[in-house]
This record gives structure tokens, C-alpha cells and sequence, in this order.
């Protein structure tokens, strides 16, 4: 049984004005080391949208793949939830 060892991350669409990609922010909330509050980080990916189905605001899954170009190395699975604009 072959096993999916790439990476999985869900994150809202903040940008797709380029074509054939969306950027993604993805947040992540853990706990400071020293003074124990919990902090939230966010970190921006460039990921492939073959279709340019994903519109700003969209809730998505991406996964890693091959490099695509400088910057693009996720893909966008599917889109989770929809915006609502």
C-alpha cells in the first residue's frame, strides 16, 4: 500500500491575480516558549490552480509538490469552502 508522504496544509485564498496561481495564508497558532501565551503566525504559499477555479477568500487544501517555478512549489487539492461575496 502505497503511502501519501507529502505535505497538507488548509489556508484562505488572498490573492489570484496571476494566472494559473493563488496565494494562500495559512495560520498556525502555538504556544510562545518562555511565556507560555498563545501566539498566531501566518505564512504566505504560491500555489498551482490549474483551472483558476479559486477566488479570494476561498477556504482550500494544498499539497506539496514539484517545483513549478521560483516561488510555486503547492498545489491546490480542492477548495474547502467557498466565499461568500
Amino acid at each position: 500500500m502505497a503511502q501519501e508522504r507529502r505535505k497538507m496544509l488548509i489556508g484562505t485564498v488572498v490573492s489570484n491575480g496571476m494566472e494559473k496561481t493563488v496565494v494562500v495564508r495559512v495560520e498556525r497558532t502555538h504556544r510562545h516558549p518562555l511565556y507560555g501565551k498563545v501566539v498566531r503566525t501566518h505564512r504566505k504559499y504560491h500555489a498551482h490552480d490549474e483551472g483558476n477555479a479559486c477566488k479570494v477568500g476561498d477556504m482550500v487544501r494544498i499539497r506539496e509538490g514539484r517545483p513549478m517555478s521560483k516561488t510555486k512549489r503547492w498545489v491546490v487539492v480542492e477548495t474547502l469552502e467557498r466565499a461568500n461575496l
